[in-house]
This record gives structure tokens, C-alpha cells and sequence, in this order.
């Protein structure tokens, strides 16, 4: 891996430079010197990049006030995780809160860098890690959020997932094997019919397929897709890689692209940097055997149908698990965010209710399992429910929005407040006759996916009145669930002061809403 990176110096950018001066995980001995320095005395470089490698982001709209994003593969946590996490954001007041994220993860605000060791001690008790999960490292690995509940799931991938990122973090100690890719990574593993996962934005996903040959019993394991990727320069759907692989070999089969793409793909050019790029440059057919060749035996072609044929679920309601008797039960959390008191009594509802565990979604809402019959109407009874329904008005359901300029520096608007206002009030003007999901995004990097939705609004400045104001470009066409595509830019420079009527209009004319009396 050196040599290949070394021999790109001609060319490095700054980020190249700055890990070939010191890996990212380095800085996870400094802790406690940062802590007792403070925020303005650390080195910037590894103020404002390396410590991203542990999962602690400086975001200079908020100084001081770091977020740190954990790792929940598959979206899984405990009662005694969130009620840790609770008491970390609980310290800080008005500062602190969780937000839900698309990959089924959270990332916490208001965190203080004097803190950090003793937080990080905590996570450590409750086997929980933020490593790697920032820069140019592979993200929370996504899976179905009812995987082990679905009675309709072909496969249970929560062990994979855990696996997979275990190989990545070496068991969330940190894997230097892993902390150079040329950008981030993201992998999603789907057991289930709905691809709950979105697997066409991933970098790599699997999808269940059956294997059929010579006559034997069908044999259930995954076809494969790489290269999905959102950037500001290019958005891009995954395309098959003409691979299936049996369970047994997910873990091997993700560290062989990993190793490809982090000796091989393009560093010159962070724009360039993703793992479609390098396939456009060798082709698909060259990708493949360089992946072959790391793992060292052949791979067997894709079969030609996957499974992943059912519309996409929310998982918002009261649903039977295949487990007799039980149901999970899936909580709407407007536009993902938590406050600590939120946190603490999610905690208590799935432990009450439950048994102590809990699942988040790429929509950012939180799935309480394992809910026995006789305890259904208590829990449906419980105050937390009056603001996280079961049943929310149907733009506000399907509502999902990235951070905002309220707390990332990148973000040209303010997105969750004005999102989750403007969805209730187009929920109280009109009726849909069908659903219609809405995502918003601050900026062109697109970490609220605008590009999957029906409508997506990604944050600009527009002119109005000769002046600049904040705006949206419209998005229109994505498709999730079965036949999966992206959305494309349908207009530009919509002002978000005239949003409500030109959304109103936009939902009665294309979408076939009906104006409430």
C-alpha cells in the first residue's frame, strides 16, 4: 500500500499529504493532551481532519462544540447504549442532542473536546466505537432494521454486518489496514425483499439471490453491486459486478475491494476519488479480476434475478415479528433528531416493553421490537408516542433531512427546522392520494440523498428581488424499493420563501393531491 501512495506524491493533494504524514488514528493516543490543552491549542491539522478518524468532527459554526458520529452496524442499540449516550449529550444543555442519520446511525452534538477521554471510556464499557468513522474510511455498514424479526426476510445478515465491521475497525479498536482509502466508503448488506438498505447509493451492496445449479436445492446468498456513490460533482446508481457469493464469503469479498480500491483507486483528484471512478478508468471486467486476484480464486458470475422485489417499507406502526407473539413497533422521529430526555425514554420503552434493544433506519426513525401481545396497548398508551407516532400525517412520515446549516459548515441552508415545518404545513393544505417521500439536503454533497426521492431539495442561494436569499434546486423522479433509480435536477433556484406554494402546486399537478377545504 505505501509504495503505490508514494509513488502518487507528484500529484498529492492536501489530504493525501496529511495522511502521509500521520495516520489518522494516531491522534487516539493524544486524547488526553487534547483534553488538557483544549480546543484552540490543537494542531489544526489534526484539530479540523485526523481526529474525523475517531469519529470526533470540529465544525466551525458551532467552535468547540465537536460532534462525534458512532458506529451502530446495522442500526442496533441497546437500552444501555442509549442511556449512555443520553447522559453524554444530557451535560450539555441546550447544546447537546442526537440526530439519526441515513446510514442508521447517530451522531451527537455539543460534544467538548476536555471530554472526550472520559466519553470515550464510557462508549468502551457499553462495547460501543466511533473509530474510523469520519474521512476516508468505509461508514456505518447499513443493513435491514428488522433483520432476526422480518418472518418474510430470506436472510438474517446482523452477524455479517457485525463481521464485516469487525474486519474494517479491527473489532473497533481501529484497523490501520483501513484508514487510507482515497475517499469514504459505504456497504450495505440486505437480507430482506424491500431493499430497506438502498443499496443502488452504496459502494458496494448485497442483495439476495438464489444459486440454482446442476439440479441441486436453490442456494440463498447475495448478487453484488459497486460503485453508488453522491457527490457534488456526480451522482452515480451502483451497477452489478457480476458476482454472487454465498454468506461465507461477504467478509472475504469486501476485503478484497477494499484492498483494490485502497492500493489502486485515484488520489489526485479528491472529486475523482470514489470507487465508480476506478471502474470507469480499468472497466468493469479488469475490477473484477484485479478482485479476484487479491482474493486469490474466482468468483462465480451474478444469477440472473435477485429477490429484492417488494415496494420499500417505513417500518412506522405496529407489526407482527416472526417470533410468535411478538411485534415491533416503529416510532416516527421527526427529521431523526433526539434530546436527551428523548434518549432516556426510548430507553426505558425498550426495556419495559421489550427486550432492551432497538433499531434505527435509513429514515431516521427508531424501530422498538420484541413487544409481546399483552403489553401492545400499554406501550401504544406511553406519552413519548404522542410525539413519536405511529401514525404521522403522511409528507411528515416520509420526511428526511440532513443536519443544516445550523450545526455543518458545508450546509447553504438551514434544512430539519424548515423541512418538518413546511412538511406540516403542506400536510394541513392537502390530501395525497398516494405517498410521496420528501428529502432534503443542505448542499451538493447530498448527505440527505435528495436524489432518491420523490421530491428532493437540495440547498442553494436563489435571487429574488435582486437579492440573494436561500433556495432550493428541485429534484424529481427517485425511486427506492424494487427498480431502484436515481432522481435528476428538474429546476434550479427555487426561493425557500416561496416554497409552500410552489410545493402546494407541485403535489396537486404531478402527484395528484388534493387541496384540503
Amino acid at each position: 500500500m505505501t509504495s503505490i501512495i508514494t509513488n502518487q506524491t507528484a500529484t498529492q493533494n492536501k489530504f493525501e499529504k496529511l495522511k502521509a504524514e500521520k495516520d489518522g488514528l494516531a491522534v487516539k493516543s493524544e486524547l488526553d493532551h487534547f483534553a488538557q490543552i483544549g480546543w484552540e491549542a490543537i494542531n489544526e491539522t489534526d484539530r479540523d481532519h485526523r481526529l474525523k478518524w475517531l469519529g470526533i468532527f470540529f465544525r466551525p459554526v458551532t467552535p468547540g462544540k465537536f460532534m462525534m458520529r458512532l458506529r451502530l452496524p446495522g442500526g442496533i442499540i441497546s437500552s444501555q447504549q442509549m442511556q449512555v449516550l443520553g447522559e453524554i449529550v444530557q451535560r450539555y444543555g441546550e447544546d447537546g442532542n442526537a440526530d439519526i442519520t441515513t446510514r442508521q446511525n447517530l451522531q451527537l452534538r455539543g460534544i467538548r473536546i476536555e471530554d472526550v477521554p472520559d466519553i470515550f471510556r464510557r462508549l468502551q464499557v457499553v462495547e460501543m466505537t466511533s473509530v474510523q468513522s469520519g474521512m476516508d474510511n468505509v461508514r456505518n455498514i447499513t443493513a435491514s432494521p428488522v433483520a432476526g424479526l422480518d418472518a418474510e426476510e430470506l436472510i438474517d445478515v446482523r452477524e455479517l454486518v457485525q463481521q464485516v465491521q469487525d474486519m474494517i475497525t479491527g473489532n473497533g479498536e481501529g484497523n490501520p489496514e483501513f484508514t487510507n482509502l482515497p475517499r469514504k466508503f459505504n456497504i450495505a448488506i440486505e437480507g430482506g425483499r424491500d431493499n430497506s438498505v438502498h443499496a443502488e447509493i452504496n459502494d458496494i451492496a448485497f442483495v439476495p439471490a438464489y444459486k440454482v445449479a446442476n439440479g441441486s436445492e436453490p442456494q440463498l446468498g447475495f448478487n453484488v453491486v459497486v460503485g453508488g456513490f453522491f457527490s457534488a460533482k456526480r451522482c452515480e446508481a451502483a451497477i452489478p459486478m457480476n458476482v454472487w457469493v454465498a454468506p461465507a464469503e461477504v467478509v472475504a469479498l469486501c476485503r478484497a475491494i477494499l484492498e483494490v480500491y485502497r492500493d489502486h483507486g485515484l488520489r489526485a483528484n479528491r472529486q475523482k476519488a470514489r470507487l465508480m471512478w476506478l471502474i470507469d478508468e480499468w472497466g468493469l471486467d479488469k475490477f473484477r479480476a484485479a478482485v479476484e486476484q487479491q482474493l486469490g480464486y474466482a468468483l462465480t458470475p451474478a444469477v440472473a434475478k435477485d429477490e429484492m422485489d417488494w415496494e420499500k417499507r417505513d417500518h412506522i406502526g405496529v407489526y407482527r415479528q416472526k417470533q410468535p407473539g411478538l411485534n415491533y413497533v416503529g416510532l416516527h422521529v421527526p427529521v431523526g433528531r433526539l434530546f436527551a430526555a428523548d434518549m432516556f425514554e426510548l430507553a426505558r420503552l425498550a426495556e419495559v416493553y421489550g427486550n432492551s434493544e432497538m433499531r434505527l433506519t435509513v429514515e431516521q426513525n427508531v424501530i422498538i421490537p420484541n413487544v409481546p401481545d399483552s403489553r401492545l396497548e400499554a406501550f401504544l398508551q406511553e406519552p413519548l408516542l404522542q410525539a413519536f407516532s405511529i401514525d404521522p400525517s403522511p409528507l411528515v412520515r416520509s420526511l428526511v433531512s440532513c443536519t443544516g446549516a445550523q450545526f455543518c459548515n458545508f450546509a447553504l441552508i438551514e434544512t430539519k427546522n424548515r423541512a418538518l415545518a413546511l412538511a406540516r404545513a403542506l400536510d394541513a393544505e392537502v390530501e395525497l392520494t398516494r405517498p410521496v417521500r420528501m428529502h432534503w439536503t443542505g448542499c451538493p454533497n447530498s448527505c440527505g440523498q435528495p436524489q432518491v426521492a420523490d421530491i428532493g431539495l437540495m440547498g442553494t442561494k436563489a435571487r429574488k428581488d435582486g437579492k440573494a436569499v436561500d433556495g432550493v434546486d428541485l429534484y424529481m423522479g427517485g425511486k427506492v424499493g424494487k427498480d431502484a433509480h436515481l432522481g435528476t435536477c428538474a429546476q434550479k433556484g427555487v426561493a425557500c420563501d416561496d416554497l409552500q406554494p410552489f410545493l402546494r402546486d407541485l403535489l396537486i399537478q404531478q402527484f395528484d393531491a388534493k387541496p384540503r377545504e
